[in-house]
């Protein structure tokens, strides 16, 4: 299951994923960090499976996305929203994290 928040903002809609498992977790690995305790706010929406979250987010353009575990980046690979070489992983847990600058 994935936790789905959807942020609008004056520069536009922010992507929120996060795998239901990894949520509350602290990965760190060298220089990288996810901090997934502090911010499980940022990502806990709504709670739904791979299906609804590829329904939900939809194909309409986006600000920023932040991807976090291996059912979340599947969904957003699949829409098509990044390609393989957006992907970090840190602890052995696939992330993306997408600032589009205009």
């Amino acid at each position: 299951m994935i936790y789905l928040k959807q942020h609008d903002t004056e520069k536009g809609r922010i992507i929120a994923m996060c795998d239901e498992k990894v949520l509350g977790r602290v990965l760190s690995e060298g220089v990288r960090e996810v901090d997934l305790n502090k911010y499980a706010g940022f990502y806990r929406g709504e709670l739904v499976n791979s299906e609804k979250a590829a329904e939900e987010i939809g194909d309409e353009k986006f600000y920023s996305a932040n991807v976090v575990g291996e059912e979340s980046v599947k969904v957003f690979l699949k829409k098509g929203m990044a390609d393989q070489g957006s992907v970090a992983v840190v602890e052995g847990v696939p992330f993306i994290q997408i600032f589009l600058i205009e």
